[in-house]
């Protein structure tokens, strides 16, 4: 069966993250005075706490969910400047799509974790994701999370 066949989804939260997209960095470990220490990059905490901020508005009034959940992302990446006028005008209509980093899998990740004690209690309940990736003279993230109901 299907997911689109067994789920049943009503729209919980919609909101959108601006500027170019990014993924989460891996937390960097370093050894100081014989003791090794790990830290998260500061461009990756920078982000989380956007998300975290921009969601926690449209959450106003809201309860954080604690059943299973979906996550739709649109990932919309600036276009190079350097481009011809031409290709331009092929990357907003969608003929030319964003195959550079970071990778699709990463900018879920940064997003999850971000929602996390926000939106839900923790990103393993999420169940389904879509995620798509494409250019844009206006570059953000789209984020649409719906409760899931089996």
């Amino acid at each position: 069966m299907w997911p689109e066949e067994s789920f049943d989804r009503k729209e919980f939260i919609r909101f959108f993250v601006p500027g170019q997209p990014i993924a989460k960095g891996r937390a960097r470990s370093f050894v100081r005075n014989g003791i090794v220490a790990h830290y998260t990059p500061k461009k990756t905490v920078s982000y989380e706490k956007l998300v975290s901020q921009i969601a926690s508005i449209k959450m106003a009034g809201k309860k954080i969910l604690l059943t299973p959940v979906s996550i739709n992302i649109i990932a919309f990446f600036k276009i190079p400047n350097s481009w011809s006028k031409k290709k331009k005008i092929l990357a907003q209509e969608g003929k030319i799509l964003p195959t550079q980093k970071p990778d699709i899998d990463n900018c879920l990740k940064i997003l999850s974790d971000s929602l996390n004690g926000v939106v839900w209690k923790d990103d393993c309940q999420v169940v389904e994701c879509l995620i798509k990736k494409i250019f844009s003279i206006d570059p953000g993230v789209q984020v649409i999370i719906s409760d899931v109901m089996i």
